[in-house]
């Protein structure tokens, strides 16, 4: 019995000094570690031990209604270099730092030889002088091209130079990849668009913002750590791309309107402009343009650029073309007739003590005029007398019977700035009312609307008196198919009584066909409309110098299509709704009924034209894997024959293909990425 006491002692004294060694072992590790190999370890925690890094998600991409890229995201990059090598065997790190620092003075001249090939604006000395000012900083992140960010193409050419094609451990090459948005068509649109932040992660304005949640996907979550030498990630959550938006924007309609107005606006040296243009039946924004004069710093001259959103953010008083729903309250109430007369004067009335006057009041103004000839001349006084004379007593039901058509209440978009046409508070101590307040509320003084209000009202009168919401997004797409569609929407199914809706389309026609608006017609189809004209409010008071003209009105008027409006800021005299903006109505009208026909096709050369002549797409040999023949065709037909033929496109410029990366009946392998030059 004492002898297995004895062998027990001894077998727990044994486990005792092994458990002992071990600590000591373990404790000697972590000595050192913490004190010998510190800075060691500290490196490599820092550089390739990481949890929870975000992983950004591809944005989605912004399509016009029939297909074309107008905002895309594309892989953009920083040309890192790391000159340092990190590794716990200080002989292998000795051996590889010695590797790659002689390769870097060895391959220094040819490397930066090839970077001034591919980035020609730095010379060959420059780049040389760069990249081994980065060698002799001991940089970790030296960036090679700090000018800009390279483009795929450019980040694939720099892999192939010396030494900077070894793997990244080897080299110390380590590019930053950065997903960035373009709009292939420049700043066609861009206000419509918007835009994004500068890392390009958030929407900031525009769809961008509006529909930030749909675009921006959701991103990933990763941690990286090295293992034997390599560098790995490990996906804990991987990245879900943003979902593509397919607008109601028409690429061809928009430029045509922006080419009409800055050519306007350049003629009669305005300060703003916007245009309008809607599908009468749903409501779709074919084309929304808002320009303002700008001064170029470098050279001194004056640019028209979209600043702001005026189509849907400006709260302008509308003038005359306000006058067509005052006309049309007092028609639903069946208080007046088309044919019902009023007395114009001698082309100035006192207005409860104030002058109110028609613009040919110094020629004795219109004498007796029926309520439709008072809408094609757009006289103040008819208006204003007629509205005065009814509702003065009450004019609350007056702006009531604005609302029940439609005038001033807000549009439930998901962006813009809602009207301003307040109800009358007529209370002696806190009322906000005059007595002279209706008579200028009825002919667009008093109110603040922006143009998008003004057109959608038009737009129900086309529309056989159902208003529609202005849409601009139709459809959400993932990888190429429909997940939600955005259906029109009805605001008002009707506006007004058919006999009153039937009254003032025939008032609107007349308009053109024989009042102040003839020059927004066209020979080829009917157009109806109404004109306006407003002094511009500055300081608090109205400038004799500052006018706001505008054109609002449809085509054609037997099948109503489009509407449209058009709205100039400008200083000066002559000012004239139907003279100045009633030419680029019918410019556009034209362009659109006849889809460019009219065009000259060398135009696109034009570095903001996005017109292309259409090439029929049978002549081009399509086959799997052999790059075809762009030469002259529009950036959607490239796109698409490449798709077809089993490779990726990326677009510089705009216009029509003249140059492409590689050229037909090259073999190349699927997924290959080929780059057009447009112009």
């Amino acid at each position: 019995m004492a002898a297995d006491n004895k062998k027990a002692i001894k077998r727990f004294r044994l486990v005792i000094l092994l458990i002992s060694f071990l600590g000591v072992c373990i404790l000697g590790k972590a000595l050192d570690t913490m004190l010998f190999r510190a800075d060691y370890w500290r490196q490599v925690s820092q550089r390739f031990v990481s949890d929870s890094i975000s992983v950004e998600a591809m944005r989605g991409n912004i399509l016009s209604a029939d297909g074309k890229v107008m905002v895309a995201s594309l892989p953009k990059y920083r040309l890192f270099m790391d000159y340092i090598i990190i590794d716990k065997d200080s002989l292998a790190r000795e051996k590889a730092q010695r590797w790659r620092d002689s390769m870097i003075l060895c391959k220094a001249d040819s490397i930066a030889e090839g970077l001034h090939q591919i980035f020609p604006d730095r010379s060959k000395k420059w780049f040389h002088d760069r990249f081994l000012e980065g060698m002799r900083r001991k940089s970790h992140s030296w960036n090679l091209y700090p000018d800009r960010l390279a483009s795929y193409i450019e980040y694939r050419q720099v892999k192939e130079l010396p030494l900077l094609c070894e793997s990244k451990l080897r080299s110390g090459f380590n590019p930053e990849k950065i997903n960035q948005r373009i709009k292939p068509f420049g700043s066609l649109a861009s206000r419509t668009l918007g835009g994004v932040s500068k890392d390009s992660v958030k929407g900031t304005s525009g769809l961008e913002w509006c529909y930030d949640t749909i675009l921006c996907g959701t991103p990933g979550i990763k941690h990286r750590t090295k293992i034997r030498n390599s560098q790995v990630n490990f996906y804990d959550r991987d990245p879900v791309d943003g979902h593509d938006l397919v607008t109601t924007i028409d690429a061809t309609m928009q430029d045509i309107a922006e080419k009409a107005i800055v050519n306007k606006l350049k003629e009669v040296n305005g300060d703003k402009g916007v245009v309008i243009l809607m599908e009468v039946a749903t409501g779709d924004i074919k084309a929304m343009v808002s320009m303002t004069r700008c001064r170029n710093e470098i050279t001194g001259e004056s640019q028209y650029l979209e600043v702001q959103n005026d189509a849907i953010n400006a709260l302008w008083e509308p003038g005359s073309t306000f006058k067509t729903g005052s006309i049309m309250v007092a028609l639903e109430d069946g208080k007046i007739t088309p044919n019902t007369t009023v007395d114009c004067n001698g082309g100035i009335y006192m207005m409860h003590g104030r002058p109110m006057k028609d613009h040919n009041w110094h020629r004795g103004g219109y004498g007796t005029l029926t309520v439709s000839e008072v809408l094609e001349q757009s006289s103040n006084i008819g208006v204003s007398r007629i509205i005065d004379n009814l509702y003065h007593d009450n004019p609350g039901k007056y702006v009531q019977g604005l609302y029940n058509i439609g005038v001033g209440i807000p549009l439930g978009m998901p962006m813009g700035t809602n009207p301003r046409v307040r109800m009358p508070n007529t209370d002696k101590n806190t009322g906000n009312w005059s007595k002279t307040a209706l008579a200028w509320m009825s002919i667009g003084y008093e109110t603040q609307i922006p143009p998008i209000s003004t057109v959608t009202f038009y737009n129900a009168i086309a529309n056989n008196g159902r208003m529609v919401r202005p849409r601009f997004v139709k459809a959400e797409m993932e990888n190429g198919r429909v997940v939600r569609e955005f259906p029109v929407e009805v605001i008002k199914e009707k506006i007004c009584s058919p006999h009153t809706l039937r009254d003032i389309q025939m008032i609107l026609e007349r308009v053109v066909s024989k009042g102040l608006g003839k020059k927004a017609g066209n020979k080829r189809f009917k157009v109806s409309g109404k004109t306006g004209t407003a002094q511009v409010a500055e300081n608090g008071s109205y400038a004799s110098h500052a006018y706001m003209v505008s054109f609002c009105g449809y085509f054609p008027s037997d099948a109503p299509k489009y509407s449209c409006i058009v709205c100039i800021h400008k200083r000066g005299l002559p000012a004239s709704g139907g003279g100045q903006c009633g030419p680029v109505f019918s410019e556009i009208s034209q362009m659109v009924m006849n889809q460019g026909v009219y065009r000259d096709p060398r135009e696109a050369a034009d570095s903001t034209s996005i017109f292309t002549p259409t090439l029929c797409r049978d002549t081009v040999s399509i086959k799997n894997g052999i790059v075809p023949d762009l030469s002259g065709m529009g950036a959607r037909d490239a796109v698409n024959a490449l798709r077809k033929a089993g490779m990726n496109a990326r677009l510089r410029g705009t216009g029509a293909v003249y140059e492409q990366s590689l050229p037909a009946g090259t073999r190349v392998s699927k997924g290959k990425t080929i780059t057009i030059n447009l112009k």
